[in-house]
């Protein structure tokens, strides 16, 4: 009896046990459960207070906000200028009407306006009259137009956009700032035609886009510069085809600029034999062009004595020198396709005269028909450019050269 009544008070004390535990994990359950609501109801509340009453979104709501905000307008205006004309308790009554039209529904509105519409008009006052009341025909016959004007409320729309012109000028004249131009996903070329060329550089910078690309005649010639020859001079010759399909190349003109870009020699070459290919689209040669020209021999001379004891600038000069059928000292030629950091803008080991045009000089040329005049003053400003790290490049490499073979003189 003893060891069942044991077991009975053990069974009954594990259950006291499981009941207490249960009765505290639902106390603190419930306990955070409130914590929660009021977390939630404390964030709900700013935002409450943070709600403004949105723009209306039905055609009925905005047509009538639209009314009533003209009326509001009509009726501060004729308060404003009392000296004009008059005005009685009716017509005050009624503008106080339309600044508290607000709150009132649609259809209120519509029957609130046939009433204003039986206001007394204001009259202006005529130079040497008296203010005199209008009789009661005289204010039915005003009601009429005063409709139309009522009806024609949409000519302040049409006063809008004069007023928003005003405005786009006002900002024209402000010269944009980076701050102004806060996006950045634009295309310069958009912002230029929308908010001008100051404007669009900006955005240029901040995306790190080159400028718009110049006219060559503005930016590869100092127009007043020295027109004489100088030290150094820029060289481009232009070919035409002889032989079986135009495959061999004749000379067929000759251009030579100072450093300057100013340009000191520009001549045709008469052709030795039959021309097969004129080449017209790349060299921009005619045959009317080459007809009457100057003799090879000439041309030749003359070229000689100019480049003679000069630095010469070209591009892949060795075709220019080849075709002329002349030698010039290796230490006085600059050759801007050879030159290694050109290649390297251009990431071509051979770049041609357009690609570094564009890429070094931001300039457009060999568009169509190709001129020696302005291909030799193109090398010449690639060359002005980098002239400095280009002259100590040669010079230390000179110095570098000299001391080896010092070394090597020197006896053991």
């Amino acid at each position: 009896m003893s060891k069942a009544k044991e077991k009975k008070a053990h069974s009954d004390a594990k259950i006291h046990k499981h009941t207490a535990k249960d009765k505290r994990k639902t106390f603190w359950i419930k306990q955070n459960l409130k914590k929660k609501k009021k977390k939630l109801e404390k964030q709900a509340a700013p935002q409450k207070q943070q709600e403004k009453p949105g723009p209306p979104q039905e055609a009925q709501q905005i047509s009538a906000n639209w009314k009533s905000l003209q009326q509001i307008l009509k009726s501060s205006q004729s308060e404003k200028r009392p000296q004009n004309g008059f005005t009685t308790k009716k017509h005050q009554e009624n503008a106080f009407q339309r600044s508290s039209v607000n709150t009132a529904a649609p259809r209120e509105r519509d029957s609130g306006e046939k009433e204003k519409q039986k206001t007394v008009p204001v009259v202006p006052k005529e130079a040497g009259e008296k203010l005199k009341l209008p009789a009661a025909s005289d204010s039915q016959q005003s009601a009429a137009p005063k409709r139309k004007k009522d009806k024609e409320i949409p000519t302040s729309e049409e006063e809008g956009p004069k007023k928003k012109k005003k405005k786009i000028s006002l900002v024209e004249e402000r010269k944009p700032t980076e701050d102004d131009l806060w996006f950045d996903d634009v295309d310069p070329d958009v912002i230029e035609e929308t908010m001008g060329a100051e404007a669009a550089e900006i955005m240029r910078r901040k995306q790190g886009v080159r400028s718009k690309s110049r006219e060559p005649e503005t930016s590869l010639v100092k127009e007043s510069a020295f027109s004489g020859i100088t030290q150094t001079v820029a060289i481009d010759c232009e070919m035409v085809g002889v032989g079986p399909d135009g495959e061999e190349s004749i000379l067929a003109r000759v251009s030579l600029v100072n450093k300057f870009g100013k340009c000191i020699y520009d001549k045709y070459v008469k052709p030795t034999e039959k021309v097969t290919d004129y080449r017209t689209a790349v060299s921009g040669i005619r045959p009317e062009d080459i007809k009457d020209g100057e003799d090879v021999q000439t041309v030749q001379r003359e070229v000689a004595d100019i480049l003679k004891g000069r630095i010469v600038v070209g591009h892949a000069i060795h075709n220019d020198l080849k075709i002329l059928l002349l030698d010039h000292p290796k230490k006085f030629i600059r050759d801007t396709q050879k030159y290694k950091p050109f290649r390297r803008i251009a990431k071509s080991s051979r770049p041609s005269l357009k690609v570094l045009c564009r890429e070094v000089l931001n300039v457009k040329v060999q568009q169509g028909e190709h001129s020696s005049v302005q291909d030799a003053q193109a090398t010449m400003r690639l060359y002005t450019l980098v002239k400095k790290q280009w002259e100590a490049e040669i010079s230390s490499r000179k110095r570098n050269k000299e001391s080896e073979e010092k070394k090597k003189r020197k006896p053991r």
